[in-house]
This record gives C-alpha cells, sequence and structure tokens, in this order.
C-alpha cells in the first residue's frame, strides 16, 4: 500500500479510534485455557533469561539472554539460538555477544525472507563521574539469517544509538521497533523523561524515527500491526500500570488506556482472531508469568505458569493452530541439588479447552 493511501485510511481509523467500545466486560465469553505441560529447556548454571519464541521455515526458533553475573549488565553476556523440528528436542544454531556490551533482551522478526534477531545493548562500563551506567550510550545490535542455520556477525544498527531497543514487527515493506531514549538525550537519571519512539527500517538495519507514542515513562512495548495499518501495543510503565496504545497511519494520534495492572516484559501477539498479552506479573509475595485475553481495553487473565522466585517472565508465543500454542518464559522458581535458585528457561504448550 502506498503512503497516500494510508493518510487517507488514517483519517478514517483515528476518527474511529475515539468511537471504540468502552473498557467493560467482553461480549462473548472468552474460552478457558489449560496447560498441557511444561519442561525446563535449558540450563547451564547462569542466569538464563528474557526470552522469544517464532517459527521459521517449518521450524522452531527460541533466543534467549545467558549471562554468568546475573541479571545486571555484564559484558560476559551472550545471546543464545536454539532450534527445534517438533518444539521438544533444542540444538544450539548460534551465540553472540558484543565486545565492551551487555546484550540482552533479543527478539525475532521474520523480515523481507530473513530470520533476525535485535538485541539491546548496554555500554558495560560506568560512567567516572556518575558510577552509572549511561543510557545514552545504548545501541541496537542484529543477526539474521537466511535458513535458520547460517547466521552474520552481529551488525550495529544505525539510527539506534542513544536507543535501548525492544520487540520488533513488520507491516507490508516496512519493520518497526520500540526504542526507549531520555528526551533530548539529557543526562540524567530522571526515569519519568524517558520516551518510547517508534523506530522504522526498510531493510532490518538502518532506522528512523516514525513517531513517539510515550512522552514520559517509556518502556518496553510490544506492536501488533494489522493489515490495514492500524496498531495495537502494550507498552509497560516502569513499576506503574501498563497501558495500551492504539494508532493509525501515519501513527502520529495514539488513544492511551490504562490496563489497571503492572505488566513486566510485556507480549503482545493474536491466537487467531484474538489479541494475547502477557509478561511478568506482581503477586503479593512475588512475581509470575500470566496470559491474558485483551478485550475492549481489558485485560482478561486466563493462565499463571509455574513460575516465581522474584525473577521471571519475557514470554514468546507461537499459536500451533486455532487451539494449540507453545509459550517460552524463564523463570527462577525451581533449586539446583545445593539448594540455590536456578534461573532457566522453561517451555509451555496450553490449549483452549471449551
Amino acid at each position: 500500500m502506498t503512503h497516500r493511501f494510508y493518510t487517507f485510511l488514517s483519517v478514517i481509523m483515528i476518527a474511529g479510534l475515539t468511537a471504540l467500545p468502552r473498557a467493560g466486560k467482553a461480549q462473548e465469553p472468552l474460552p478457558k485455557v489449560k496447560l498441557v505441560n511444561v519442561n525446563r529447556i535449558f540450563y547451564n548454571g547462569e542466569h538464563n533469561a528474557f526470552t522469544d519464541l517464532i517459527r521459521f521455515n517449518g521450524k522452531f526458533y527460541l533466543t534467549f539472554r545467558s549471562c554468568p553475573d546475573g541479571h545486571g549488565i555484564s559484558d560476559k553476556s551472550s545471546i543464545l539460538i536454539l532450534s527445534s523440528q517438533d518444539g521438544n528436542k533444542w540444538n544450539e544454531v548460534y551465540r553472540f555477544h558484543v565486545e565492551g556490551r551487555d546484550t540482552r533482551d533479543p527478539h525475532f522478526l521474520i523480515f523481507k525472507k530473513k530470520l533476525f534477531v535485535y538485541s539491546g545493548t548496554w555500554y558495560a562500563k560506568k560512567d567516572a563521574g556518575t558510577g552509572a551506567y549511561n543510557m545514552n550510550k545504548q545501541l541496537g545490535y542484529a543477526v539474521y539469517s537466511r535458513d535458520g542455520r547460517n547466521w552474520t556477525e552481529p551488525v550495529m544498527l544505525e539510527g539506534t544509538y542513544g536507543h535501548y531497543i525492544w520487540r520488533a514487527a513488520a507491516l507490508g515493506e516496512k519493520a518497526y521497533l520500540c526504542g526507549r531514549r531520555y528526551r533530548i538525550f539529557a543526562e540524567t537519571r530522571d526515569e519519568t523523561i524517558i520516551e518510547s519512539v517508534m523506530l522504522e527500517s526498510d531493510d532490518g538495519l538502518i532506522w528512523k524515527k516514525r513517531a513517539l507514542f510515550q512522552k514520559k515513562n517509556g518502556d518496553e512495548t510490544a506492536f501488533v500491526f494489522e493489515t490495514d495499518g492500524k496498531v495495537t501495543a502494550v507498552a509497560r510503565r516502569g513499576r506503574g500500570n501498563a497501558e495500551l496504545c492504539i494508532s493509525a497511519w501515519p501513527y502520529t494520534e495514539w488513544q492511551r488506556t490504562d490496563l489497571g495492572r503492572y505488566i513486566g516484559g510485556p507480549l503482545l501477539t493474536k491466537w487467531g482472531a484474538r489479541y494475547v498479552a502477557g509478561g511478568r506479573k506482581q503477586t503479593k509475595d512475588s512475581y509470575v508469568t500470566s496470559l491474558y485475553w485483551l478485550v475492549n481495553g481489558q485485560l482478561h487473565e486466563f493462565i499463571t505458569f509455574p513460575s516465581g522466585g522474584g525473577d521471571t517472565s519475557y514470554p514468546g508465543f507461537v499459536a500451533l493452530n486455532q487451539d494449540e500454542a507453545l509459550v517460552s518464559y524463564y523463570s527462577s522458581h525451581e533449586k539446583d541439588k545445593e539448594g540455590k535458585r536456578m534461573t532457566a528457561i522453561y517451555l509451555a504448550k496450553i490449549k483452549i479447552n471449551e
């Protein structure tokens, strides 16, 4: 579609955004979902976290970060990519790191017949003056493959310096990324002035600003695009409630709705015709990983996975069919033989149980 068509379409759609159904109960009973099984599929004695899952050329691919130094920023971290024919047996097909940087939060994107893995990276040295890691030195990297076996070396993403990149999505000939940055790249630790930018690319490697969709408390955001250009996003807001953001091309006008609860490491995808959101849920004593139906601006929880230990979330999702799906996530609820918590990667199979 041409930008002229999108411009015409956006006039119609933006007008319609204000007429969306008000938040309330779902118009029809939502399906119940059961846990078929869950397996720990990776643990190597390190901190393993921040997953994503995809199906490409008939195989499943799983990516996550592994680091001997734990959850925090470390230049010893690596991004692993595993593949599987059936979702049961997994083999490592690639591993990468970036010298002097902390690689984390990898996410997949299929774009122009290539499988990309995007990673945000922190510069892993603290500033001498503040003793803190400088968000303005963040930079995006990617690796990609045409066959899932042969991968490029890490490629620096032009246009992402000073941005922490997160989930990617595509619509037609364009790819999109969430990029978080300090307003005017201010030298501050005031997180309220972090803004979220929608970055756009023609090739998945060179990026430019398309839209500013959060002006304060910007954070991890997942996009889903419809074929008519409409975008729906679930955006984390630090430790506060997540936000639902909706727009149409050229994404200059946004409808924002408070989702009423915190979601860490948010996922947004579609299972059939329904939207599925998910991520870290805060409980009275800890955190768990949960999934929700997203209907009319409201979240309806349908499953909580075996998880906890204070460190869990960042799910990936692949629909197998209309009724079954695979979900990856990480968690630290299990302990090793010495009684120490393991931060490991899990894969669950779920099924609609109507």
